[in-house]
């Protein structure tokens, strides 16, 4: 009888719960817990757990590489080369883009990375600019319909500095079949990133320096200024350069406050720094309506037809002749 009655009751309970996620369809899915930023004593206290995959992304960009990762590295991380791998591809004669669904399966399958892993990406963790590497990646992979993904915070300069043990030998991917998922709810194309700067229905938020968004510098797009109706929201705000990390939660959320509640739709460049600003509001501040525009500055200024806001002037033209800093 006693058994019976917890059976009844345990049948009960999961019914409930059945009701709850049924009446409630954007309740959390499994996996999506996982914390976007992790320390260095979390990573060490799980290594070696099957699920765990550990994606060193040191390039050229923080001064590494694979020069850089032979020296040294986590034990058991695999390293894939952020700058040269295949994370941003040219597409249609624009460079730095999103990769295909084809290309993404083949990135991330011949890495070994399968759909349930949770990949912890690790960045060299000495600059700003590092960091969105690590964004870019991570929201790659979200995209790409991965739920469990992590950054290092302070990169494997902080796991260094804790005294971690570190490796030499390489770790070799061991390919596997990845199919892909595209959340596309993460992604904003060209179309509509034009309909938003003519006719509203989101906020524009320019990731870049005020220099870049003023037209003093320009990077590598082909015009100076910004698109028509963005804000500028420096993803170096964000970043506590002392640390080398991103600065605590509450900061982030004082800092966050200058953009207006509502949809947001981030760029720069070429989508690199666009990456830290989405991660700072998507993943840590929970603002689930932030989209990043991969093709950034560098499709936009593609076409000459395309409007550009500047207060760029002559005398900047000569400066920049004559080799004078801004």
């Amino acid at each position: 009888m006693v058994k019976a009655l917890s059976l009844f009751r345990s049948v009960g309970l999961a019914a409930a719960a059945l009701l709850m996620v049924l009446a409630n369809p954007s309740a959390p899915a499994a996996g999506e817990g996982t914390q976007p930023l992790v320390s260095a004593d979390w990573l060490k206290q799980k290594l070696g757990e099957s699920n765990l995959f550990v994606l060193d992304i040191r390039s050229a960009i923080d001064g590494g590489g694979a020069e850089a990762y032979a020296k040294g590295h986590i034990p058991g991380a695999v390293h894939s080369d952020y700058d040269k791998a295949g994370w941003r591809v040219t597409r249609d004669g624009v460079a730095f883009m999103l990769p295909t669904l084809a290309q993404l399966e083949k990135l991330i399958g011949e890495l070994g990375i399968e759909e349930d892993k949770h990949v912890v990406v690790v960045p060299a963790g000495v600059h700003q600019t590092d960091f969105g590497s690590a964004a870019r990646v991570y929201w790659t992979l979200r995209v790409a319909g991965l739920k469990r993904v992590s950054i290092l915070d302070g990169g494997y300069a902080a796991w260094k500095a804790a005294g971690n043990p570190v490796e030499t030998k390489p770790n070799p991917p061991q390919p596997t079949i990845f199919t892909a998922e595209l959340n596309k709810g993460m992604v904003v194309a060209l179309a509509e990133v034009e309909k938003v700067s003519r006719s509203g229905g989101a906020t524009l938020v320019d990731a870049r320096s005020p220099a870049f968004f003023a037209g003093k510098e320009k990077g590598q797009a082909a015009a100076y200024g910004h698109i028509p109706g963005a804000i500028n929201v420096d993803s170096a705000v964000f970043y506590d350069d002392a640390a080398n990390r991103l600065k605590p939660k509450a900061e982030l959320a004082k800092l966050a406050a200058a953009i207006p509640a509502g949809d947001v739709v981030g760029y720069c460049n070429t989508g690199h720094w666009a990456a830290t600003n989405w991660f700072v509001l998507h993943e840590l501040l929970g603002r689930k309506n932030v989209r990043l525009y991969d093709g950034s500055m560098v499709e936009w200024a593609a076409n000459v037809s395309r409007q550009v806001a500047s207060s760029r002037t002559k005398w900047d033209d000569l400066k920049q002749a004559l080799g004078l800093r801004f």
